[in-house]
Parts: structure tokens; sequence; C-alpha cells
């Protein structure tokens, strides 16, 4: 079974807002900052997908917010993979205040991969690798 570590930085000052928390669309940029990092250790790097015309666009996105992170609290981000049917695929993340130890926010967003062109593509059948480690990253997080 595969492993797949937190996304984890510090929250930038340009991030706040005049409450001195991060500005609830931050939250947002950090989903993607995660799920790309995980999209990575799963073997799904942007760059070899993008150098082969698939984009991966969001379908939809979902935020609870819980307890706010202020500039320089370190935060993690854990992201699931929770289904994938070969071109569409739904992630559930958790953002964890390492600092004050609350959680910060869950959130679930959904996406599917398409060409440049935004017609669906199946990842079977035009790229069985990979596919196949996003199979695998699904099954490792149903263990």
């Amino acid at each position: 079974m595969k492993e797949f570590k937190p996304y984890r930085r510090k929250a930038y000052y340009y991030e706040t807002d005049r409450m001195d928390i991060v500005h609830h669309s931050n939250y947002i940029r950090w989903l993607e900052e995660a799920r790309i990092d995980l999209m990575e250790q799963a073997g799904c790097p942007f760059e070899l997908t993008e150098k082969q015309g698939i984009v991966s666009p969001v379908l939809s996105v979902s935020a609870e917010y819980k307890y706010p992170v202020r500039f320089g609290d370190e935060f993690e981000v854990k992201c699931r993979l929770l289904s994938f049917n070969g071109c569409r695929f739904e992630l559930e993340y958790e953002i964890n205040n390492i600092t004050t130890g609350q959680l910060s926010c869950i959130a679930r967003t959904t996406h599917c991969f398409t060409g440049t062109d935004l017609r669906p593509v199946r990842m079977q059948k035009k790229f069985p690798e990979l596919y196949e480690n996003l199979r695998e990253a699904l099954e490792d997080n149903e263990e």
C-alpha cells in the first residue's frame, strides 16, 4: 500500500485579510496545491499529463470552514482520492492548522480529464499507464 504524504506549508502574509486571518478564497488555492502534489505522488504529475494534452478542469468545489489559519501558521492538507471512473474523479481534503492543532477546513472537489479541446478523455484507453496509477491510488485509499 502506498502512503501519500500530506501537503504542508506556512500561510503567507498576502493570503490574509484585514482580520488577520487567511481569506477564504485561499483555502481553494491550497486544495489545488494539494491536488497537484497528490497527483505527482500517485505517478500522474501535471507536467506529464499536460505535455500529453490532458487537462483536468474543476467541475465542483465545496468547502466547510471550521477554524481560521493566520499568517505564519503551518498547515497541512490531507488529500484523498474518493472515486475515479476513468474520466471523472473526486477528491476529499482536510486542512489542519498544525500551529494550533485545530481542523481548519474540510472540502471536496470533482474533476474530469479532457483534451485541450475540453472533450472528455477515457484514460484507460488513451493513457493506460496514468489510468493504472490512479486506479492504484484509489485502491490504496480504500484499504
